[in-house]
């Protein structure tokens, strides 16, 4: 097994080193299970939502958190590639 190093910008390092963390790796948690269970039991009519902004805010949790992670994993496997691409 190799060690390999990655670099990435300093813009980056301060986003993952930030409090806002915990709050994304919170909702990761409710948009891996929850958010889909409750869209599905409302698609076949067992959970009928109070207000009107509870189904949209789940449907973006499930959308938009995973895609957090895919542009921080973006320069990440940038730099892998140019990392085998050397050796």
């Amino acid at each position: 097994m190799e060690k390999v190093t990655i670099e990435i910008s300093a813009r980056w390092g301060r986003l993952v080193r930030s409090p806002f963390m915990l709050i994304i790796a919170a909702l990761q948690g409710v948009s891996i299970s929850f958010a889909p269970l409750l869209l599905y039991w409302s698609g076949k009519g067992e959970f009928y939502p109070d207000s009107r902004w509870i189904l949209p805010v789940l449907f973006a949790m499930a959308y938009f958190v995973p895609l957090f992670y895919f542009f921080i994993g973006g320069p990440v496997v940038k730099e892998l590639r140019a990392v085998n691409s050397e050796g």
